[in-house]
């Protein structure tokens, strides 16, 4: 295996330095605000602040809700800025809140407005039991100024601060006066059976006004607030010093909930704007564990490469060299891997399906190493909302072309598009069914929906179509060796060379190099956690690649050597069974990690998970395929064969 250039390995590290230590977010412009903006700072200078919403989510529920499904204060003059692919497939819906502010100017207890709720009525009663079935849920809102989240801190245990870019509805005491998620908080939380809305918002704005700046304006660096839940004596001019503000389950009399909130800017010059994320970032867990999962991975390819060495330099070696020295009779009473040279080759049962694989398998490689190169840059950021999805999307809309060239030259078949992207079209369209019919902002919209259409019939395939020209126009792959008329009987295996024990076995390695990752990327989907270290993923990318290439490699190396010549499709399954431990590991994380309750968003859990395991299935597979495809025609190559 030849050695990694040394200046890859230290561009490399500085990818992975960089991408978790020190956070820049490339292309996104600063905004400077002051306090009075003369005539000349029209365009450079800003005084008034809007505070964005955006959909309120739940750990207890895959159904995300706009802003406006829940009986909250609005926007007279609302607005929503134009949004991405990424952020309509994620189902994003960002739009302008009724909380403006003004540029150091602080406030305290303003108030937004009123809602009123009539015991008499079924639009009101329908309206309070959403919000009491969000605060059961414990939904939470997620707000954004100056494109930053507004976040909530706390201390947890071991005094560590915690920043979480969101923050809950309200909370539930049951009926057992056990208090749930936030109600934890405040001791005053204690009535049985209640709901307690937080209502009130202690908003603190940080901004940096320094050398960045030269003075004459500020940039904002941090947002945090603190909910509360007052019950206001006036409505009219609350003073936002009342009990906390109790919703009891059981609704009889006619209720008023006003909502109010403080405002304060405070000077802070030691955080800069290109670093403003950091103090969000560094609170999330867990570079430690991170580094373990590298150090972990590492060795597995360490002993990998060790085994693969070993073959190929010493027991291939001395095969290949006493093999071409002995003469015709000596050679046919040879064994092991020498001796099916003449049916290695042999085309695989059902190769139309297999080229359609590796085509797409080809066209998920170059898509998810391009995605994760142009992230570790800093392209594409948690503040460039929807970046990754819609660079995803696109790329897989333009890479069709790779696809269809890969199955015409293996297969001469050009039907790679039509066949994978219509199983994951009908689970996507049926998942899509279900949240629209709950009415969850995560619904793709119609227009969006024949707008990706449009992108696959209208680009994709005839893309695949142009591949598959220029694949056919390509002579066809020739074997280096002949293939004989008679197909070889295979002798009876061992438990341990049969093609199930090999394939289960192929796949654990290479989960074992994933599997902490995997854990942080399922909470980035599922718990809405943060997920920014794309240095250390794109590591574990390429050390994922190895161990696929190397655990097949050995695998069908011995299952040769065993004159089980059937290598087309165990090799893809080999590495491909990763995707079956990550599945197993995904109903392991629904039923430990989360608090996931309801039909609608299981099915969406397992849903969207079936396709995230398909696409990953075919990922390996072709990696353990060509590795193996590689291995095969290099050591027949240079076999002396009559």
């Amino acid at each position: 295996m030849k050695s990694l250039n040394p200046r890859f390995i230290f561009l490399l590290s500085l990818t992975v330095v960089s991408s978790s230590f020190g956070f820049y977010l490339p292309g996104l412009a600063p905004v400077s605000f002051c306090e009075e903006k003369s005539k000349g700072d029209a365009e450079e200078c800003q005084t008034d602040i809007q505070l964005f919403v955006n959909r309120l989510d739940s750990v207890e529920s895959v159904l995300p809700y706009e802003y406006d499904a829940f009986d909250f204060c609005k926007d007279t003059d609302e607005r929503r800025p134009s949004e991405n692919l990424g952020q309509v497939l994620f189902g994003e819906r960002i739009e302008t809140s009724p909380y403006k502010f003004t540029f150091k100017s602080d406030k305290a207890c303003v108030k937004v407005c009123t809602k009123s709720y009539d015991a008499g009525s079924k639009e009101d009663k329908l309206k309070l039991d959403f919000l009491k079935k969000g605060m059961e849920l414990n939904y939470q809102h997620h707000w954004i100024v100056d494109n930053m989240p507004v976040t909530w801190c706390y201390i947890v245990e071991g005094n560590q601060k915690v920043c979480n870019p969101g923050f809950p509805i309200g909370c539930l005491v049951n009926q057992e006066g056990k208090p749930k998620d936030a109600c934890v908080i405040n001791a005053d939380f204690n009535k049985k059976n209640a709901y307690y809305i937080f209502n009130h918002v202690d908003i603190t704005i940080f901004y940096h006004s320094g050398d960045e700046t030269n003075g004459m304006s500020a940039r904002l660096v941090a947002a945090t607030l603190e909910p509360r839940s007052v019950k206001h004596s006036n409505d009219d001019k609350p003073t936002c010093d009342g009990t906390p503000m109790d919703i009891p389950a059981e609704f009889k009399n006619n209720l008023k909930v006003t909502y109010t909130y403080s405002i304060q800017f405070k000077q802070n010059d030691d955080i800069r704007w290109a670093s403003r994320w950091d103090y969000i970032l560094v609170s999330m867990p867990h570079t430690n564990i991170q580094w373990f999962s590298i150090m972990n991975s590492l060795v597995i390819v360490l002993f990998l490469s060790g085994m693969v060495a070993m073959i190929m330099l010493r027991t291939l070696h001395k095969d290949i060299a006493r093999y071409n020295q002995m003469d015709q009779e000596e050679a046919q009473e040879e064994s092991g891997w020498k001796q099916v040279h003449g049916d290695v080759f042999r085309p695989p049962r059902m190769g139309m399906l297999l080229s359609v694989f590796l085509g797409q398998g080809t066209q998920v490689f170059i898509m998810t190493f391009i995605t994760l190169f142009l992230a570790c840059l800093g392209f594409l950021s948690p503040a460039n909302r929807g970046a990754l999805m819609t660079c995803s999307v696109v790329l897989w809309v333009l890479l069709g072309t790779p696809a269809g060239y890969v199955s015409a030259r293996l297969y001469k078949s050009n039907f790679s598009m039509l066949c994978f992207c219509r199983i994951v079209f009908v689970d996507f369209f049926l998942m899509n069914l279900i949240l629209w019919v709950e009415g969850s902002s995560a619904a793709i919209p119609f227009g969006t929906l024949v707008a990706i259409l449009a992108l696959w019939f209208g680009i994709s395939v005839p893309l695949t179509f142009v591949g598959a020209y220029f694949g056919f126009k390509k002579p066809g792959i020739e074997p280096p060796v002949r293939t004989n008329q008679i197909p070889r009987q295979i002798p009876q295996q061992s438990f341990f060379t049969k093609p199930v024990p090999g394939i289960i076995m192929g796949g654990i390695l290479p989960f074992g190099c994933i599997f902490i990752q995997l854990f942080f990327i399922l909470n980035s989907i599922w718990s809405h956690q943060m997920y920014y270290m794309f240095g250390f993923l794109f590591l574990v990318f390429i050390i994922l690649l190895i161990t696929c290439s190397e655990a097949t490699v050995l695998l069908c190396y011995f299952h040769l050597c065993a004159e089980d010549y059937h290598w087309w499709w165990r090799s893809f399954l080999t590495s491909g069974f990763t995707a079956v431990y990550l599945f197993v590991y995904a109903v392991h994380y629904f039923f430990s990690k989360l608090q996931i309750i309801g039909v609608a968003s299981t099915i969406l859990y397992f849903g969207y998970t079936l396709i995230m395991v398909l696409i990953f299935f075919i990922f390996t597979g072709t990696i353990g395929f060509f590795a193996c495809f590689l291995f095969v025609n290099k050591i027949y190559s240079v076999l002396k064969v009559d």
